[in-house]
Parts: C-alpha cells; structure tokens; sequence
C-alpha cells in the first residue's frame, strides 16, 4: 500500500523508464490528455493503448484523475481517430489509402491487408471484434469507410468495442492502484517490452529498407 512512503499518495516519480515519462505525462495533461493520446494511438500508434489505459486507471485510484473522465475521454479519442481513418477511406478508397499510409515509418502494408481481410471475412462484426484485436485495431476502420458502411452502423460498433477495450484495461489499473509494488514490477516489465518493440521495429525498418532497395535493381 501507498502509507506515507516518501514519495506521497499518487506519485509517479518512482515509475521510471518510457512508463514513467508517459504516466507523468498523462497526470499533466489530465483526462483530455488520455482522450488526445488514445486519438493518437487509434491513427498511428506511437505508445500502445495497453501502456496509457493501465496507467490512466492508476492515476485515478491516486485521486489524480477522474475514473469516469478518463473513460469518457479514452473512448472519445479512440472514436475520434477511428472516424479520421474512416473518412479516409471513404475519400481516397482502400488501395490509394493503404498505398500513401504504407509508406510511413513502422507501417507496413501487410497490416493494412489483413485488416481489409478481417472486414472482408467479418462483415459489421468485425468492427466490434476488430478494436479488441492488436493489430487489426487501429486500421479496421479504413476498409468500413472505403466500402461506404453505414457510419451510424460505424459508430456503434466502434464505441461499443473501443468502450470494452478501454473498460478493461483502466479496470486493470484501477484494481491494482493502491498496490505499489505491483505497478512498479509492471511498470519495470512494460519498460522491457517497450525497448525490446522499439529494437525489434528499427530491425524491422532496416530490413524491409534493403529488401525494397533490392527489388528496386531488380
């Protein structure tokens, strides 16, 4: 439990790392801030929502946040930069969406693909099922809006399921808050996995790099 440790009820300064630097950030911004980084996450993930969300849900245990905001806003932002992705199909089309968004950094085509195959395969559902997925989360909506889906139909199963995912985990680290040790030892473990996900992608980036420049000569 917090007690009286020196570093005070709701601190973030004994979480270090990438987690620490982006639980701070998150007790400055407040709850728009959670809103703004899971838009951010929804359109190009730059730090996962399984980071933000855990440590959000934390910092409303503190007192820090409001549980209630934190929900609001997180589901507001993931709907926001679902609905940017959506427009975007729905203006350019699949394949010019997915050829102009496959050449920015750590965007690969491939992931585009399948999620354009989970639409084809899944239909509505999939749009629901597709924001509690790693991976075909944050593109699902570009195939919706390239097939001219219903947007109220859109919206439904995207705040439905964006609400699910960022239910859970705020839950997670709202149920654990009040356990030091817990979030220390997770924030230490997200640390790794954090710097092990940036090593493996700079790889990713250099290999697909050389392959694209051989293929070019060919």
């Amino acid at each position: 439990m917090w007690g009286t440790s020196a570093a005070g009820e709701g601190s973030t300064d004994n979480l270090g790392g990438l987690v620490g630097v982006a639980a701070r950030g998150i007790e400055n911004l407040g709850e728009w801030g959670v809103g703004l980084f899971t838009l951010a996450e929804t359109v190009l993930p730059p730090i996962p929502s399984e980071v933000i969300l855990p440590l959000a849900g934390y910092l409303a245990k503190q007192g820090s946040l409001n549980l209630v905001l934190v929900f609001i806003t997180s589901t507001l932002g993931a709907y926001a930069g679902a609905l940017l992705l959506y427009w975007l199909g729905a203006k350019l089309g699949l394949e010019r969406s997915i050829r102009g968004l496959s050449k920015l950094p750590l965007v690969d085509r491939e992931d585009f693909d399948n999620a354009a195959d989970w639409f084809r395969r899944h239909g509505r559902s999939s749009i629901f099922f597709g924001r509690l997925l790693p991976g075909v989360r944050s593109l699902i909506s570009l195939p919706a809006g390239a097939s001219s889906m219903h947007l109220a139909t859109f919206s439904l199963y995207t705040l439905a399921g964006s609400g699910l995912w960022n239910g859970a985990l705020i839950g997670l680290g709202y149920a654990v808050g009040s356990q030091y040790q817990v979030i220390e030892q997770y924030s230490r473990f997200l640390n790794y996995a954090v710097y092990a996900a940036l090593g493996l992608m700079v790889v990713w980036l250099v290999v697909r790099t050389v392959r694209r420049s051989r293929a070019a000569k060919r």
